[in-house]
């Protein structure tokens, strides 16, 4: 059965705004300061990577656990679905496959995200980065991952998947190509198209 894992920020979803608002709310209790800015132009690793740069690290996990506790009441409903997104998960369904978002959000966020998108997806896995990624999309029997991220890749190749990168979040589409993605597409909207080339390794693809 064909099954195509997919990443969430900024793959699936826009959580630029949504993001930067949460990290908003902690600058403001903390009196840290925080460049939203630079926060929001490399989203993908985990939560901790990224509070490290702001806090010292014995208050990372304090930061960490007040970030996760006002995310879904903060950040969700300012969430938006990416340019494609419904479509490429609908263009999986429609074709008998099942569909796994396997994400570094935690998995009550990316189970909220996920739900307040309406995305009909089949499995969300969350906490997973990089290569841990293979771990979820092999127990899923993925055999293509998208994702926006470098790390994303390395996620395909851990699970022996094919990787589909999009060029949506920090690394456009000539870095994701020379790290070695399988098919590279501008954002998920030529997803659909794709997809004979995921099931028929070998037919032309869209990079």
């Amino acid at each position: 059965m064909l099954a195509v894992g997919f990443d969430l920020d900024l793959t699936l979803a826009d959580t630029r705004d949504a993001i930067a608002a949460v990290y908003d709310r902690l600058a403001a209790e903390t009196g840290v300061f925080i460049d939203i800015a630079a926060v929001v132009s490399r989203l993908g690793p985990p939560l901790e990577l990224e509070l490290a740069h702001w806090f010292p690290p014995e208050h990372v996990p304090e930061m960490a656990s007040r970030y996760r506790a006002v995310y879904e009441e903060i950040a969700v409903p300012r969430t938006l679905p990416m340019p494609g997104a419904g479509a490429a998960v609908d263009a999986v369904r429609d074709r008998g496959g099942r569909v796994i978002v396997v994400t570094a959000k935690n998995q009550h966020d990316a189970e909220a995200t996920v739900r307040f998108l309406d995305l009909q997806v089949d499995e969300v896995a969350g906490g997973f980065y990089a290569a841990g990624k293979g771990e979820a999309l092999r127990r899923f029997g993925a055999t293509a991952y998208a994702g926006d991220h470098v790390a994303d890749i390395d996620a395909a190749r851990a699970a022996g998947a094919r990787s589909v990168a999009i060029a949506t979040g920090p690394y456009d589409s000539e870095a994701l190509r020379a790290y070695g993605a399988d098919i590279v597409l501008p954002d998920l909207r030529g997803f659909p198209d794709t997809l004979n080339e995921l099931i028929n390794p070998g037919s032309p693809s869209r990079q």
